[in-house]
């Protein structure tokens, strides 16, 4: 019998083993699968990439009836490799922590997987592996399924200039805005006036970013009923919960695997990229000016083209 020290170091599979009650149920296995990955808390960990290594072990629900020979009765080492993939792609993360909760939930939606142990290392940031290991049980995710993509929210994306925001009549467009069936997620652009100014274009974006959440939390505090809110999380709860919301950008644009490639100072450019990454049918102007070309599918239309009224 292994000791409870040698099995927390020992590979997954051998956790799954000494942990199985009752029927020990069958298992597959990812090993020392690396992958080079822009991921950490730390400043210094940011726009250079690191090897993660990837250890799972996924136990699975014996196959009804005969197999014969057939993949599709079976869960694929695939899907195991695709839930790191797809994790990866989704945003720039800084915990293996998160990284692991995710690619564990993301397999647990297949019908086969029943428990899944992940263990996430660093093989970079010291003389040894620095990393984390979870298990997670089908239990613990009940009714886990493939998100619809047709289900999926698409808000109504409103960019307001700064004209706007200071217009008498805000509160009437907010009104009519937060009327429309579609949930409402709100865009607004750099503040009036002088910025400081930095010679690394890095930290230029940084101070740009963070001007266009002061300016976020101006319009918020003109109209209560306009929450700020800086992470996809909150958004998504915010937007099914039929709430207001304002873009903080800095943390979804700064965590994007593939962020917009105009200056986030194009405050436009920035809000179509956003509401191109939401699926939204497109982004509405009040007030300023719309850019000269867009990118499909978002429609950009100018104040003219809308009908919010003025009053």
């Amino acid at each position: 019998m292994p000791s409870e020290i040698e099995l927390a170091f020992a590979h997954p599979a051998a956790r799954s083993a000494a942990t199985a009650r009752g029927t020990p149920r069958d298992r597959i296995s990812v090993r020392d699968h690396i992958v080079d990955v822009d991921i950490g808390a730390f400043q210094a960990e940011r726009g250079v990439t690191q090897r993660i290594c990837f250890n799972i072990v996924v136990e699975v629900r014996a196959v009804d009836g005969i197999l014969d020979d057939d993949v599709d009765r079976i869960l694929s080492y695939d899907k195991i490799t695709e839930a790191i993939s797809f994790e990866l792609s989704a945003e720039r993360l800084n915990l293996l922590e998160t990284l692991a909760e995710r690619v564990a939930d993301r397999i647990l939606v297949e019908p086969q997987a029943m428990r899944v142990f992940v263990r996430i290392e660093k093989l970079d940031r010291g003389p040894g592996a620095l990393g984390v290991e979870i298990v997670r049980a089908r239990a613990a995710v009940p009714g886990a399924v493939d998100p619809d993509p047709d289900e999926m929210l698409r808000p109504e994306v409103v960019f307001l200039s700064n004209t706007a925001i200071a217009a008498p009549h805000l509160k009437n467009w907010v009104d009519q805005l937060l009327s429309q069936d579609a949930p409402l997620l709100i865009c607004v652009g750099l503040p009036d006036g002088p910025r400081p100014q930095a010679d690394h274009p890095l930290a230029q974006r940084r101070i740009d970013l963070l001007a266009i959440e002061q300016n976020a939390w101006v319009l918020a505090a003109k109209d209560a009923r306009c929450k700020v809110v800086a992470t996809r999380t909150e958004l998504a709860w915010a937007l099914r919960n039929g709430q207001g919301c304002v873009w903080s950008p800095s943390l979804i644009v700064l965590d994007a695997v593939d962020g917009p490639d105009a200056d986030v100072a194009d405050a436009v450019a920035l809000a179509q990229w956003f509401a191109t990454s939401l699926d939204a049918p497109e982004l509405r102007m009040i007030g300023g000016r719309a850019p000269s070309s867009t990118a499909d599918p978002v429609r950009v239309a100018n104040e003219t083209d809308v009908t919010l009224t003025f009053a």
